[in-house]
């Protein structure tokens, strides 16, 4: 006799979507700035404490300030300028390590497993003329606690921005040499590419290279490929913030496929500073499918109001990414970290399996592939 179903049993199935995948899946990003990190409502409630002077204490009046919005020209100077507001929040300790705090809890409550965090000690001292070492010793300390706290593996890039001038940029060189055993992992080259090229610092990142650090330099996002080929070949760049411009000149394509440069790509910025056109014309997939050693991250996640799960969804659904493309980036990631070979090698592995990628092919599962 069959029976009749029961329309009241509840459904044990149901559709998941894309978006819950990619938020499940282990992350890794290797591009974040700490001051393009902080969340409103610490910039809101850490201001008022600490009487910042700011135009308003209201979040939704604070926005158009530091993050861009719909009516935001998509232009690299404008992009920058949201930064100058975001500079004069860190008025004591107590505001720089709660971001550097925050900026690791974030990464980890979407399941970035690996992040690479870089910072400006000039950046974060000069709104009460810090030291560039009180900073540095309060990000690491900082963020030591929030990975023992989220269960993240962070490494710490220090930035020197062009626009500050080479005297600081030296002394930033030494900071981040200095702090090199305390979670520093490598030195950074940011800031208005337009205005200041990379020559003029080729000697500290020389040294810091001497040193042991990894090398990473914006370049290829505002201006063109020739910044690519100045970073590599003049500052010894490892890796390249950006890059997505190399793929207009042939000779440094070459170059950086030769040389296994990986590319720190970051979609909703390179749209937000005016680099693509739109999100359907970015070279993320084109530069992937060429062989070029490209890795997904986020930026600015506060300034560009995304995760790295939107930058996931995005390189699905926008850019035209399948999903085991998409996962290989992943572990591309790692890969071009700035880790030690031995746990990479062990973070390379735990991640593969957590893919679902030590499986034979056939068995895999697909997805929107």
């Amino acid at each position: 006799m069959m029976h009749k179903a029961n329309s009241e049993q509840p459904n044990q199935f149901r559709t998941v979507s894309l978006r819950e995948v990619l938020q499940a899946m282990p992350k890794v990003d290797l591009h974040r700035h700490l001051e393009g990190s902080l969340r409103l409502e610490t910039l809101a409630e850490v201001a008022y404490e600490h009487g910042v002077d700011l135009p308003s204490y209201d979040i939704e009046e604070l926005r158009p300030l530091v993050q861009m919005v719909e009516s935001d020209p998509y232009d690299f100077h404008h992009f920058l300028e949201k930064f100058k507001l975001l500079r004069r929040f860190y008025s004591c300790r107590e505001a720089v390590e709660r971001v550097a705090y925050e900026a690791v809890a974030d990464a980890a409550k979407d399941n970035v497993q690996y992040l690479e965090l870089r910072f400006s000690p000039a950046s974060l001292a000069m709104a009460q003329d810090f030291s560039l070492d009180e900073v540095t010793e309060w990000v690491i300390q900082a963020v030591h606690r929030a990975q023992q706290d989220y269960q993240i593996t962070v490494g710490l890039i220090v930035s020197i921005l062009r626009d500050f001038g080479h005297e600081v940029a030296e002394h930033v060189t030494e900071v981040a040499i200095a702090y090199r055993r305390q979670g520093i992992v490598g030195l950074d080259l940011a800031g208005d590419e337009v205005r200041y090229p990379g020559k003029p610092f080729a000697k500290l990142f020389h040294r810091a290279k001497a040193e042991g650090l990894g090398i990473t330099v914006h370049a290829g996002e505002a201006m063109g490929p020739e910044r690519v080929h100045e970073a590599i070949t003049l500052l010894e760049a490892d890796r390249i913030g950006h890059g997505v411009r190399t793929i207009e000149n042939s000779d440094v394509l070459q170059l950086v496929l030769k040389r296994d440069i990986a590319l720190e790509v970051c979609p909703t910025s390179n749209l937000q500073t005016g680099v693509v056109s739109s999100l359907g014309m970015h070279p993320l997939r084109d530069l992937y499918r060429l062989g070029v050693h490209v890795t997904l991250n986020t930026d600015d996640p506060s300034v560009s109001n995304t995760t790295l799960t939107d930058e996931y969804v995005v390189a699905i659904q926008h850019i035209g990414l399948t999903m085991i493309e998409l996962k290989n980036i992943i572990l591309k990631g790692i890969q071009a970290a700035f880790l030690p070979a031995r746990e990479k090698a062990r973070l390379e592995k735990r991640l593969t399996r957590a893919l679902g990628l030590e499986t034979p092919s056939r068995f895999r599962w697909r997805f929107w592939e």
